[in-house]
């Protein structure tokens, strides 16, 4: 029996390794993490992540061909292919220092496997990585080998939250890169062996190694410099009186541009788009390429300015002051159908709106409260180092409460700020909320999700991105 071990029981190796088990029962798959807490959840009713799908997925594999286990020494020893998904935050500090990728975690993984190995493996990287970390790995494997054999392959995810499982069951393509030699022909023919038992293989793209790696931080950032793009033209509605979601759907039926991800929001979020780009940045930066790091760093700068503009538009229209005023988030998620909240625009929308005294009341269907004060009081990248290294008990932010009820959030609240396009929010009982609201009552939608017209109808100030300014707004500039 074909064994696979994953070190990382995170966002892609829990999701990833439970479909292997699935799709092809006759390999058992153990995933293996330090984190005690992560892994008893794993193991139980409670999976530590909100995926839709996930579910069925582990407890029909659990206990039979799916493992999950903290005795990581022992299933590396015992696996044929080792798929390495642990954290590669950005550093910061030393070289390089927020933008580079710190591949501490993944260092002391390779070593782990040189030590514990005594025959042949594969290594394939699962996490996001620079280019060339392959060659580095490859270099700590073989100077420690004791003549065992490794073979580096890339295989990077292309997942997106909240679809994940459907993305495992029918991707656009899955990315093996290996070495051009024989045995790296050979090991990438038995990865794309273990995704054919359901992927067709005109799916299964293989390329060089570095090709691979550079291909998963292109793809998220060519995704995110399109948010970006439509983000940049909502400020331009707003100025014009355009709209932007007319715009968008007319730029999209042009069939070389296509209609996905042009919705404007407060800004992207998720713990790829950002952080891929600065590494992209780092690595043109140390090639001799400054231009085209500037050009990446355009894309996070949009994306900066559209959640400090959204803070502005808050601000600026409650008679430039929110000092004591309450506030109610809604949202604080990234995006809707997952409770990650990893660089999320809520936390900035929050901070920034803290930084001017709100009392903020914050619902989010996913997300649990000691979640959001860890992220309102962490320092900027603290979020993608292992649970274990992150501040144990956070410090509670004064002037925010978590509440379980958009209802509770909203009431005696000045304004409303949706910041996460969650389906329930569309179909709330908005004159409920209006009757329960401090007058002039204020909705800030930051995901285009409300019917603007009918909120004003009930007496709401409405405030939508990329779209025409009421009478209110154009009395209330935002200054930026």
């Amino acid at each position: 029996m074909v064994k696979i071990c994953c070190i990382g029981a995170g966002y892609v190796g829990g999701p990833t390794m439970a479909v292997i088990a699935l799709k092809c029962p006759s390999i058992e798959v153990a995933v293996v993490d330090i984190s005690v807490s992560r892994i008893t959840a794993w193991n139980s009713d409670q999976l530590p992540i909100y995926e839709p799908g996930l579910d069925d997925v582990v407890k029909q594999c659990r206990g039979k061909n799916l493992f999950f286990s903290t005795d990581v020494e022992k299933h590396v020893f015992e696996a044929d292919i080792v798929f390495v998904s642990v954290n590669t935050p950005t550093k910061t500090q030393g070289l390089g220092a927020g933008k580079a990728a710190d591949l501490t975690y993944w260092e002391s993984a390779a070593r782990m496997i040189a030590d514990v190995s005594k025959s042949d493996k594969i290594v394939v990287e699962k996490s996001t990585v620079p280019v060339k970390t392959a060659e580095a790995i490859e270099k700590i494997l073989t100077h420690n080998s004791k003549g065992i054999k490794f073979q580096i392959l890339s295989n990077p995810e292309f997942l997106a939250e909240g679809t994940a499982i459907k993305d495992l069951f029918n991707p656009d393509r899955v990315l093996i890169g290996g070495r051009e030699t024989p045995e790296g022909f050979t090991a990438v023919q038995t990865l794309k062996s273990v995704y054919a038992h359901w992927v067709p293989e005109e799916r299964i793209l293989t390329t060089n190694l570095w090709s691979a790696e550079l291909s998963k931080l292109a793809a998220n950032a060519f995704l995110a410099q399109r948010i970006s793009s439509v983000n940049a033209m909502s400020a331009l509605c707003e100025a014009t009186g355009a709209n932007i979601q007319q715009v968008a759907y007319s730029v999209g039926t042009d069939s070389r541009i296509g209609p996905k991800f042009l919705n404007a929001s407060v800004g992207f979020g998720g713990s790829c788009f950002q952080k891929d780009i600065l590494n992209l940045v780092y690595i043109c930066e140390c090639n001799g390429l400054p231009e085209v790091a500037e050009y990446w760093k355009q894309v996070i700068k949009i994306n900066d300015y559209q959640k400090s503009r959204f803070v502005n538009r808050v601000v600026a229209s409650m008679f430039n002051t929110v000092s004591n005023k309450k506030i109610a988030i809604l949202g604080f998620a990234f995006k809707k159908d997952t409770g990650d909240t990893r660089e999320t625009p809520a936390i900035d929308v929050c901070q920034g709106l803290l930084g001017d005294k709100a009392n903020l009341s914050i619902f989010d269907p996913q997300v649990t409260e000691d979640q959001i004060q860890r992220d309102l009081s962490m320092n900027k990248f603290d979020w993608d180092h292992p649970i274990h290294l992150q501040p144990t008990s956070p410090t509670t932010v004064k002037k925010v409460s978590v509440v379980w009820d958009a209802y509770e959030a909203t009431k005696d609240a000045h304004g409303i700020c949706i910041l996460t396009e969650w389906d329930e929010f569309k179909t709330l009982d908005y004159q409920k909320i209006y009757d329960n609201m401090q007058k002039p009552a204020f909705v800030f939608d930051g995901r285009n999700i409300v019917d603007a017209d009918k909120l004003r109808e009930i007496g709401f100030i409405v405030y939508s991105i990329g779209k025409q300014l009421d009478a209110w707004l154009k009395d209330m500039p935002a200054v930026a």
